[in-house]
């Protein structure tokens, strides 16, 4: 590792260290953030030891692992050390941002690791075996970095009490749906005084009335995916007409009946003259600009007959395809352009980014740990290295500053690794595993994420 990376490596770790809250916990959690950006296929406490600290690997394991599993220290004062250096820096770049609220699934296999249960999986696009944790993001046109990021504990769990407790799970926690641990985030983010942005999330979220009211009470302007089933009033759709009986309060709620029913968005995608449709790009891809036909028109939201104020619907239709594929409702205001509209509605994309950097080179996934404390301790670390790759980005370091791994230790075997195996000709015992490919002669570099193209920037529009 360069000097000058050294510096800044440290310079960024001096408030999370502080944020730790015990000066003892210092050093093993500069090993951790090292480690996890350090070139290597697996990402757990151990391999991470051997690469940071091959001179003593094992007390260095004890120390990493003493840090995740077990101590007392809190997760979100140290996501929030990590948003005090990066948000500042990233609404730099454009003051205009998104809140983007997403799950992620980690496949799992026995029945012990703490909220694991067979849900539904999206990486696969089926249900598995696997713990789903709930995140909440801020993006724009500079990159993005996670504010919080909280494990779901299915009902399974929830009213097992004796599984909580063996693995770890605080006495105060009790079942809770995946919005309402959007609603604890997005609380958390606000009493911080994070900037506040255009909320996103999938049709998961978007299809709870109550979560949508709830941002509205807030203040929160949303592009919300929902699903074909969402019942709307547009056009000659319309609640029944009341008549004032010029006695009593004045009604509250809408009235139906046989001829006043609300319609559902897919009806509404079928309606539409075929003038209501513009194919229209919203980025730049690796192969060009994205683009899809588009339609949008002002409804108003139909569940529980409470009178709502209209917003927007936005359908994206494909080409060809027999039926539209996504649906949006937006609180987002009725004088922005249709082109801008679709830009937000698509900007949850970078969710994904975040994601894939997080688990295929920063090892989000890898925690072999199966309790509460080390899941979170673990993926809060995880988002600290991710933050200081996105300050080494949005500094214009991109990758000119590489991470190197040093050598293993001689000595050093895994733990597992037996002590009188069977010599084969193919395998030496006493040589610990390569984190890297054999055919590779060199030590890879771990890349400061990937670049987003120029182009990107100027695509990329928000509120």
């Amino acid at each position: 590792m360069g000097a000058d990376i050294e510096k800044r490596f440290e310079t960024y770790c001096k408030p999370i260290v502080q944020a730790l809250a015990h000066a003892d916990r210092r050093q093993p959690a500069q090993w951790y953030l090292k480690g996890l950006m350090l070139p290597g296929e697996r990402k757990s406490v151990e391999p991470m030891a051997a690469r940071v600290c091959p001179e003593n690997v094992r007390s260095a394991h004890q120390s990493m692992h003493h840090l995740v599993a077990a101590s007392e220290w809190d997760d979100r004062a140290v996501l929030g050390a990590v948003a005090k250096q990066v948000v500042p820096r990233l609404l730099k770049k454009d003051a205009r941002c998104w809140w983007i609220l997403d799950d992620t699934g980690h496949a799992k296999k026995g029945a012990h690791s703490v909220g694991v249960a067979r849900q539904y999986y999206g990486r696969l696009g089926k249900t598995d075996n696997c713990q789903v944790a709930v995140s909440l993001s801020l993006a724009n046109a500079g990159g993005s970095v996670p504010l919080d990021y909280q494990l779901y504990l299915p009902a399974e769990w929830t009213e097992d009490r004796r599984r909580c407790r063996a693995a770890g799970v605080p006495k105060e926690i009790e079942f809770r749906t995946k919005g309402e641990i959007a609603r604890d985030e997005i609380e958390a983010a606000l009493n911080a005084g994070i900037a506040r942005g255009t909320v996103l999330a999938d049709a998961a979220y978007g299809d709870e009335t109550d979560f949508r009211d709830w941002l509205i009470e807030r203040q929160f302007d949303y592009a919300l995916a929902v699903r074909v089933t969402t019942g709307v009033w547009w056009g000659k759709h319309q609640p029944a007409p009341t008549r004032a009986s010029g006695r009593g309060r004045a009604r509250t709620l809408l009235k139906r009946d046989a001829r006043h029913q609300p319609i559902s968005v897919a009806e509404v995608a079928r309606a539409l003259p075929a003038k209501s449709w513009r194919n229209l790009a919203w980025r730049e891809g690796t192969n060009g600009a994205l683009s899809s036909r588009f339609a949008r028109v002002r409804v108003r939201s139909a569940h529980g007959n409470r009178v709502r104020a209209a917003q927007w619907l936005l359908i994206e239709w494909p080409t060809g395809e027999a039926e539209p594929s996504h649906y949006w409702l937006s609180t987002l205001p009725e004088s922005m352009s249709f082109k801008e509209l679709v830009c937000n509605a698509k900007a949850r994309w970078m969710i994904e980014r975040d994601y894939q950097e997080l688990k295929s080179e920063l090892g989000l996934s890898h925690y072999e740990g199966r309790n509460w404390r080390g899941f979170h301790h673990h993926a809060t670390l995880c988002i600290a290295a991710y933050g200081f790759l996105m300050l080494e980005r949005l500094s214009g370091k991109k990758n000119s500053a590489q991470f190197k791994e040093p050598p293993v230790s001689k000595g050093f075997r895994p733990r597992g690794s037996r002590s009188h195996a069977t010599s084969r000709t193919l395998v030496d015992r006493h040589r610990a595993l390569a984190s890297r490919a054999r055919h590779r002669e060199q030590p890879a570099a771990l890349p400061l994420l990937r670049e987003t193209a120029d182009r990107t920037n100027e695509i990329l529009l928000t509120q």
